[in-house]
């Protein structure tokens, strides 16, 4: 199968198609075929100052003062051209990253659907009159853009994580300076082609890409106004030290460890899917990968058998099959390091209840397949509990009541998502407002909705990506105070 959207080896700055200044490229490796397939620009400090410079004159020209209507006509038709070409899309994104072809194209649409979202929200956007202590004074406030934002995503999900960003960076009124991954690139530089058919001047919208340098240089920039990142933990800290230097305000949406608790009440058919869904699609390669199944102890071995089950009968294979239920890991260290996570805990003495072993058969070919582990019995001490695998494993854990379900649960670095599964409405309503998590799915999982907002807390990170919430990530309140008294007033007494 071939794209009609291929892969590129430009960048788009300042409205032009150009290589890394050096002529720097890095390697594209399809992780199920284990070949490289293409090259992407490896971008230096040099190339990040001009698409810098190039958004600022963009900003500080005339996007600053375009009227919200007509940034709303201009991301109607970018969201037309991504569900036009969803299914080309799809299929880049697939080969890059090894995702099921059918996610990714069906993630190509719900991008669409959040720029569709804050597209309605773009010509909305207003202050507030306040009233003051005095009628001689008028006061009012300004929702102004930030100005020039950098959004920085990861190689899982690059087309909806960059509409997480850009719908509503743009509805507020920024300029954007976009870097994907390195890992997975080469969708968000085909959408240049996109961008451009939309009609946003040149300098509104910049995509680079490349490695460490490029990133180091971005996030470290004087010349930015905001900066969102969504990426492991240890990535985040980097990015909020260096934007400290230069005072810059940071969006985190970083890594989980998120609790799928199945209550004895819960439909437990339903719940075995969730919790399959939760940590086995998309390999587990998800910040909100539901990795720790806490279960009441009552259903718990019925839970975890049927899970179990569930997953060595996944079937591994090319992504872009529409059989395939799970296809290779993204990219070389990752899988290393999931190998690695496996062997340490069957070393450490955990008890695997699903098959182990190397991986053999017909379809895998060359591809960087994991098998889909659950671990039984696991103390929420454990490393397998502790630490975010991004990986198809899965720690299951009993619990015997809601005080313990819930210390469980929040006993953890992160809170990003997690998921309640009871007939209980009562309970449903109870447990989810002591979880200390951004977001709590209740009889489902993994479920996204542009006006839902998302974000995490602890080191998950902080601030909000989708719903309105979003859009005060990139703007700023301008006050405005006006002295309708006439009269002169003592200049060594502030006035109140």
């Amino acid at each position: 199968m071939t794209s009609a959207i291929a892969p590129t080896t430009t960048m788009l700055i300042n409205g032009n198609r150009v290589p890394a200044s050096s002529g720097a490229e890095l390697p594209v490796t399809d992780p199920y075929l284990g070949e490289d397939f293409a090259t992407i620009p490896d971008a230096g400090a040099p190339d990040v100052d001009v698409a810098i410079e190039a958004a600022r004159a963009a900003f500080d020209g005339t996007w600053r003062d375009t009227p919200g209507v007509q940034r709303a006509a201009l991301m109607h038709r970018f969201a037309d051209l991504l569900e036009e070409n969803a299914e080309q899309i799809g299929l880049l994104e697939s080969r890059d990253n090894g995702k099921l072809v059918r996610e990714t194209t069906s993630q190509a649409r719900f991008a669409a659907r959040n720029y569709r979202f804050f597209a309605g929200a773009a010509d909305k956007l207003s202050g507030r009159t306040i009233p003051m202590d005095s009628i001689d004074t008028f006061d009012y406030t300004l929702a102004e853009p930030a100005g020039v934002a950098a959004l920085i995503t990861a190689w899982n999900s690059p087309m909806q994580l960059l509409a997480n960003k850009l719908a509503p960076a743009l509805a507020a009124g920024n300029c954007v300076v976009i870097k994907p991954s390195e890992h997975a690139s080469l969708s968000t530089l085909a959408i240049a082609d996109l961008i451009e058919q939309a009609g946003f001047p040149a300098g509104v919208i910049n995509i680079i890409s490349g490695g460490a340098a490029a990133g180091a240089a971005l996030t470290s920039h004087p010349g930015l106004d905001r900066i969102s990142f969504t990426g492991s933990v240890p990535t985040g800290r980097a990015i909020a030290t260096a934007a400290a230097q230069n005072l810059v305000p940071v969006t985190l949406e970083l890594g989980g460890k998120s609790p799928n608790i199945v209550f004895a009440d819960a439909d437990l058919d339903r719940a075995v899917t969730g919790a399959v869904a939760g940590i086995f699609a998309a390999g587990g390669q998800t910040c909100i990968a539901g990795s720790r199944l806490l279960v009441q102890r009552a259903v718990y071995d019925e839970v975890v058998s049927a899970v179990a089950k569930r997953a060595d009968e996944i079937r591994l294979g090319d992504p872009r099959d529409p059989q395939t239920q799970m296809g290779p890991v993204a990219n070389r260290p990752q899988f290393e390091r999931i190998q690695a996570v496996i062997a340490g805990g069957l070393e450490s003495g955990a008890h695997a209840v699903t098959t182990t072993g190397p991986l053999d058969g017909a379809g895998l070919g060359n591809g960087l397949f994991v098998r889909p582990t659950v671990f039984g019995d696991v103390s929420n001490t454990s490393p397998l509990a502790r630490e975010e695998i991004f990986g198809p494993v899965l720690s299951a854990i009993p619990f015997e009541d809601d005080e313990e379900a819930i210390a469980i649960a929040n006993d953890s670095n992160y809170g990003l998502a997690s998921g309640i599964w009871t007939n209980d409405l009562t309970r449903a309503h109870k447990v989810a407002r002591r979880l200390r998590a951004g977001t709590v799915w209740v009889n489902t999982y993994r479920a996204s909705a542009a006006q839902a907002p998302f974000g995490g807390t602890r080191q998950s990170g902080y601030g909000r990506e989708r719903g309105l919430e979003a859009l005060q990530e990139y703007l700023t309140t301008k006050n405005v105070m006006i002295d309708l008294s006439g009269k002169t007033a003592d200049p060594f007494s502030i006035r109140t």
